[in-house]
């Protein structure tokens, strides 16, 4: 009975973010309930409790300042000309019916990676392939999963993605070392993809006439550019600097970004560099004009942040170092360890809670909150090894409650990520109507990232894919006697 009543804070928290409650106000709420859970069971003090909840919020102070940054940057790339040049390139390579998907596809896979952002990146590039596809004659349903899959990627593996700092955040590992566990698997998955929509166009058999890009965005009406005002102003400016056109050599940012990643150099100082990089070449390309206009974007970018993000990972970070303290997952963990006979098991029935709870909540970042804390704490408490392999099994975790979360939303007709997708695509192309349905049969993105996920895992054939290997017997191994040994965790 004690053990059923210290999972009840994770109950009331996925209740409250499932009735429409915002995880801003639902963690605390949790948090306050999972300590008066903690005195009842546990016998310690409230300043105990306290000081554990504060404790743990501590160990993300780091993670703190890279998502402010990471917001920072993201404003200033879709301001200053980099996100229109990576847009511009793609299109003067030359853009069909038959092949804008592939098109828009690639191009909303390296612009969520610049900007960091799922939701921008589709509110940016939704109405310019839209309207380009309408003006090709191509598929509407086959080009807006290739925005929404495309979108999701940068978003799961980006560097200054908001989802990706806050799932590594909460299994305590390193942003940079998780996106090169999953870096191969996450190309190989678009490049996949990319394949299945151009076959797709084909046997559809769509034209091969080329079109323009400012056409397209001409055709965009006023209520929807209204509409795109109100959900991403940023967005606006790069629209108008694709169709007024901006100096190619604006990239320069986003591949020293990824050059310093690749080199493991700190976040923080990827982050900045693309940052600098940006109000450089921008000065001279003439997107930013003065001083105060670049400070306001960082001001923006960290009032962005700030004003949600940061408070909400704190107080889930608190509720997690509470739920800790009293061991409240524990009866999660015999459960998994009692059908798992492995660990590569045991991993797998991690990926399913994710899904799970992702479908649950209807909110990736709710999922990531909730169930974050019970995935390490079943690797931490239950599973044998080397630091360096346990370390491995973090980022696999991490990896889960980002991919699962991010493009497994896409997959679910209730989400809110769904909703928003088809919400936004019927007002910037009010000519089609939209249903979640669309969103899901050619999202060959998401589709092949959550079914890979679950497959390569549960098989052992990560194995094949460099990096993205898994430790297994003898290196780690299932502890399954002396379920009450608990080792000093957090998030």
């Amino acid at each position: 009975m004690k053990s059923v009543l210290k999972l009840t804070p994770i109950l009331l928290l996925a209740g409250l973010v499932i009735s429409g409650t915002d995880v801003l106000a639902a963690a605390p709420i949790a948090a306050l309930y999972a300590g008066i859970i903690c005195v009842l069971t546990e016998k310690i003090t409230t300043t105990e409790i306290i000081d554990k909840a504060i404790d743990n919020a501590k160990s993300g102070m780091m993670v703190f300042f890279i998502l402010m940054v990471a917001y920072a940057l993201a404003e200033v790339f879709m301001v200053t000309g980099v996100g229109a040049a990576i847009i511009s390139i793609s299109i003067k390579l030359g853009v069909t019916a038959r092949s804008i998907a592939v098109v828009t596809f690639l191009s909303t896979c390296i612009l969520s990676v610049s900007t960091g952002t799922s939701w921008g990146t589709f509110a940016a590039c939704a109405p310019i392939f839209l309207w380009l596809n309408h003006v090709l004659g191509g598929s509407v349903s086959l080009t807006l999963c290739a925005a929404a899959g495309g979108a999701a990627f940068g978003d799961n593996i980006g560097l200054i993605s908001d989802t990706t700092i806050f799932s590594s955040g909460i299994q305590n590992v390193n942003v940079v070392d998780r996106v090169r566990h999953q870096g191969v698997w996450s190309l190989l998955c678009v490049f996949t993809s990319a394949i299945l929509f151009y076959v797709t166009s084909m046997l559809f058999k769509l034209p091969t006439t080329v079109g323009n890009a400012a056409q397209a965005i001409g055709e965009i009406p006023d209520e929807a550019w209204t509409k795109l005002e109100e959900i991403r102003p940023s967005a606006v400016a790069l629209l108008q600097q694709v169709q007024t056109g901006v100096p190619l050599y604006m990239v320069i940012p986003i591949v020293l970004v990824i050059g310093l990643a690749i080199g493991r150099k700190q976040t923080l100082i990827c982050l900045s560099a693309g940052i600098f990089s940006a109000f450089f070449l921008g000065a001279i390309a003439g997107t930013i004009t003065s001083f105060s206009q670049a400070i306001d974007l960082i001001y923006t970018g960290f009032s962005d942040a700030g004003s949600w993000v940061v408070i909400m990972m704190m107080w889930v970070t608190a509720f997690g170092g509470i739920m800790n303290s009293m061991n409240a997952f524990e009866p999660i963990a015999k459960g998994f360890l009692k059908i798992s006979n492995n660990v590569k098991q045991l991993m797998t029935c991690n990926a399913l809670l994710c899904i799970i709870g992702n479908a649950a909540l209807s909110d990736e970042v709710a999922q990531m909150a909730t169930i974050g804390p019970v995935i390490k704490n079943v690797v931490d408490n239950h599973v044998e090894g080397s630091k360096e392999d346990k370390y491995v099994l973090a980022l696999r975790n991490a990896t889960f409650s980002d991919a699962l979360g991010v493009l497994g939303s896409e997959l679910i007709p209730w989400h809110v990520c769904a909703i928003y997708y088809v919400s936004l695509a019927q007002a910037v192309y009010p000519l089609y109507t939209f249903h979640p349905i669309d969103l899901i049969k050619f999202n060959y993105m998401a589709i092949i990232s959550v079914v890979s996920m679950m497959v390569l895992t549960f098989t052992g054939m990560d194995r094949l894919i460099p990096l993205f290997k898994l430790p297994s017997e003898p290196n780690v191994r299932l502890i399954k006697d002396g379920m009450d040994r608990m080792n000093k965790s957090t998030i």
